[in-house]
């Protein structure tokens, strides 16, 4: 047994009241980011330098003072410290450039806020502080192990949801003694060096032609009117069943590699640089390569197993797994060759794998 952080993530169907208090929250967490972000922006701009969290967090305890923003007092305290907490975390990941610098939160893309500390849940209500009634939520599956920390949050198309990381015991599968290579692909998504093949996301294209239906009426409203608004759920609520599906099949791909095999072997691609491909853009993005390998990254590491990352530039499609030698000469519309070494007939991406 170990113990690893798990996240439970449940809908939450709060009532008009409550409604309209987490709709206050998302706007208060929003206004203390972009605010404290412009703040940063601005001391650079004059000074070339910038605050921290903790002088920013003393500047938010004033702000509060201040009688044009009292409304910051009805948003639980560690809730706005928090978002500033997330804003010092972008700029270190800009710094170590592992993200790109920050950016103002939008309201269109719904909205989100942490709660540290003091909640609880009890049957099937989710209590934090201001909601003293409790927010109702579906429990599809048990809750267990020591909770450390909620997020509540909004989609675009106007559901809640509650992430709950929870500290749990967890077993690791077995060992099964046994490694693969995976090659990552459009026409398939990933093929194995056994020969198995997963086939490719086609969920953009399955939900094309509705999409481009709603958001063709979405055009022609007008922008801001309760028209447009309702038409703009509709866009959010496609486009969200399209990641689920997305998100669900790439979660049952990776769970079965993991159960499979001890180390996997998969290429570390240029997912941004293939992106400038505007003939490939849509299926690039719909196959979600590198949501997959972050997926079986966690799970692997959950289990005791690895996942290794070849370099993105050893010729893995043009190297015969035979004899070694190198076909320069391969091109992308040759999906099997014949080395003229050891006359091995080659499939192209069960090679590469």
């Amino acid at each position: 047994m170990k113990v690893i952080n798990k996240t439970y993530k449940y809908r939450l169907y709060p009532n008009r009241k409550q409604a309209m208090m987490l709709a206050q929250h998302f706007g208060c967490v929003r206004f203390v980011y972009n605010y404290f972000l412009n703040q940063r922006k601005e001391q650079y701009k004059n000074t070339k330098k910038s605050d921290n969290y903790y002088a920013q967090a003393k500047a938010l305890t004033e702000l509060k003072k201040n009688p044009a923003y009292l409304w910051l007092n009805e948003v639980n305290s560690q809730t706005l410290q928090y978002a500033l907490r997330n804003l010092d975390t972008s700029y270190q990941n800009f710094f170590k450039k592992r993200a790109k610098f920050p950016r103002f939160h939008s309201k269109k893309h719904g909205g989100s806020f942490a709660v540290p500390q003091h909640f609880k849940v009890e049957g099937s209500k989710l209590f934090i502080p201001k909601f003293k009634e409790g927010i109702k939520f579906i429990e599809n599956r048990k809750l267990e192990g020591t909770l450390r920390n909620v997020t509540v949050s909004v989609s675009p198309s106007g559901k809640y949801y509650v992430s709950i990381m929870s500290k749990v015991e967890y077993e690791p599968l077995k060992k099964t003694n046994s490694r693969v290579g995976i090659d990552l692909g459009l026409k398939d998504l990933i093929i194995t060096s056994d020969g198995i093949k997963y086939s490719s996301n086609k969920f953009i294209n399955q939900y094309s032609r509705c999409l481009s239906m709603v958001q063709k009426h979405l055009s022609r409203k007008k922008k801001g009117s309760s028209t447009w608004n309702r038409q703009r759920i509709k866009v959010a609520r496609i486009q969200e069943k399209i990641s689920d599906c997305r998100r669900d099949k790439l979660h049952k791909i990776s769970t079965n590699l993991i159960r499979k095999y001890d180390i996997i072997f998969c290429e570390d691609l240029n997912v941004k640089g293939m992106e400038r491909n505007h003939h490939l853009a849509k299926s690039i993005n719909d196959a979600s390569w590198n949501i997959l390998l972050n997926m079986l990254e966690y799970k692997a590491e959950w289990n005791d197993k690895k996942v290794v990352r070849i370099g993105r530039y050893y010729p893995s499609s043009k190297t015969c797994r035979h004899c070694g030698y190198v076909n320069q000469s391969l091109t992308l519309a040759d999906r099997q060759w014949i080395c003229p070494v050891c006359g091995a007939v080659l499939d192209r991406d069960v090679n590469a794998a």
